[in-house]
Formats: C-alpha cells, structure tokens, sequence
C-alpha cells in the first residue's frame, strides 16, 4: 500500500471513528434531557434545540480519544462528553444574547434568543449547565471520581475558565491586547473547556496516570485549546457565514481583538502549525494509543468551518 493510500485509510478510519463517536454522544444527549413535551415544554423544546443539530463537536472526540489512554468503557465516555457538550451548548446560548456578542446565527439556524425570547434562553443555559453536573454525578466510578470530575468540570466553566474568558472578552473591546494577554483571554474562554473535555476522557478510566503523564495530556490540551481559538479567529477573517454557520466577520465588526489583528494572517496560521506539532510531540510517548489525539489536533487545525 503507497503512503497515499496508508493515509486516505488512516483518514477513512478516522472518520468512522468519529461518527461512532458523535451517535454515543447524540443517544446520551437524548437520554439524559427531558422530553420536549414535558412541563415546562417551551424550555424542555429549547434546551434541544439548542443542543441538537450539529456544530463542530470537537469536544466529545477529545474526551473519547483521551480515554482510550486509559481503557476507559464506552459508556462512561458518552456519559463525560455529554456533560461537556451540555456546558459548551450552555455558553454558546448565552454568548449569542444582546447583552453578550449578540448573535442572531449559530450552526446554521437562529440562536435561541432569536427563536425562543431572551427570557427563555437565559434559562435554556442556566438548565444546560445544570444538567451537565447532574450528568457527571450519575456516572459511573466511585463517589470521588465523580466529585473529581465535577470539580474539574467546574473550575473549567467558572471566573477561572471560560465565564473568566467571556468577561475579559467583554472588556477588551477597541483595547489593544498584547500577544500574551489575548493568550490568556482564549486559554480560559475556549481553552479551558477543551482542556476539560481531555482530562474528564483521562478520569474515566481503570487506570490512572502518572505525574509526567497527566503533564503531557494537559500540554496536549493547552496547545489544542490554544490552537482551536487560532483557526477560529482565521476563519472568521477568511471564511463566509454560509460556510461558518455563524456571522462571518464579526470579531472586526465589533473591533475585537484577535490574533489575525495582532498577528496578521499568515503569521497565525504559522501560529496555529506550530501548535498542531507541539500537540503531536506531547502524546508521542503513548505511540500509537494517541493517534486519535493526534489526528484530532490535525482536524482542529485543518478544519475549514
């Protein structure tokens, strides 16, 4: 077989994988929410909605990829990377909202405060949010496992994570941010949660890592954070809203800074490569067990939406 064919199969494997992934994930969703019709309906509809219908599901991947580390079951997985992609779709319920970004698109279809009223989205992310810590506590492994993974699923969503990140978004507006401070704006605003997703996949399972070996995972896990934001903000100079499933163009529009305004184009896709090999070098040491973590630091880079 030509190294050509070697990585179409790699990337044919890769893809299947991925879609046994994303059905685990859909099926827990769908389980651990209640019925639309079920009282209050108008908020039961609207956590699905705002759950359900795609997006890039990045996430769920990363915490299955990070679990085959440590041979951990199917169903404590799906059950992990549901409770994130509860979190993730939470905050993308409120970072859509007039008094935050004030987006009218996501995913292709319009935010829940533009379907559903500005009153029930704010519910629909306060109830996503919960959800996902009820989900963690009923999962499996023992009482302190699971507190674990709720603490580190906590700490990820609060003022030292993602909210953390928001605020500093909010107040960076038509500030110039240097390198160091955007940095630390995307590690707690989109790295934090990405970097949960990979350490929860590592909590699930019966064997524990070592000390040097929760360092690299969490090396992975900062440049694949870091890099995630990267792509992000090139996409969102370079690409179009059909192509996005969001407003394209509108960090420039709301005079944000990014790394495409302080870098420039070119120098942030160099940017973005080099994270994609540090997060490769960081899980060599587990050869062929990580090539799921690799090959998911290779879509968060290549990917065009």
């Amino acid at each position: 077989m030509s190294q050509a064919q070697q990585a179409a199969s790699r990337q044919s494997d890769f893809a299947e994988w991925t879609s046994l992934v994303q059905a685990q994930v859909d099926t827990a969703l769908d389980a651990c929410m209640p019925p639309s019709g079920t009282i209050p309906a108008k908020l039961h509809e609207a956590m699905r909605y705002a759950v359900q219908g795609g997006g890039k599901r990045v996430r769920p991947p990363l915490v299955f990829a990070a679990g085959e580390l440590v041979r951990a079951s199917a169903t404590a997985l799906a059950s992990a990377a549901a409770a994130v992609e509860l979190m993730h779709a939470y905050s993308l319920v409120h970072d859509d909202m007039p008094c935050m970004d004030d987006d009218a698109l996501r995913r292709g279809k319009p935010t829940v405060h533009v379907r559903y009223g500005e009153a029930t989205a704010l519910l629909v992310g306060d109830a996503l949010q919960s959800q996902a810590f009820e989900v963690l506590a009923g999962g499996e492994g023992s009482a302190a496992s699971r507190l674990a993974m709720v603490s580190l699923l906590a700490q990820a969503a609060g003022s030292q994570g993602m909210c953390g990140g928001q605020a500093i978004d909010l107040a960076s507006v038509g500030v110039a941010l240097t390198l160091p401070q955007l940095e630390q704006m995307h590690r707690l605003k989109t790295g934090a949660l990405l970097r949960a997703a990979v350490l929860l996949g590592a909590s699930c399972g019966p064997r524990a890592l070592d000390s040097a070996q929760r360092a690299a995972l969490e090396s992975y896990a900062n440049a694949v954070g870091l890099a995630f934001q990267v792509v992000d903000d090139v996409l969102d100079a370079t690409a179009d809203s059909g192509t996005l499933g969001k407003t394209a163009g509108k960090d420039a529009q709301d005079n944000k800074p990014t790394y495409v305004s302080i870098l420039g184009l070119e120098p942030s896709r160099a940017l973005a490569g080099q994270l994609r090999s540090e997060a490769h070098n960081a899980v060599a040491m587990w050869g062929d067990d990580a090539i799921r973590l690799q090959q998911l630091a290779d879509l968060i880079v290549q990917r065009k939406a």
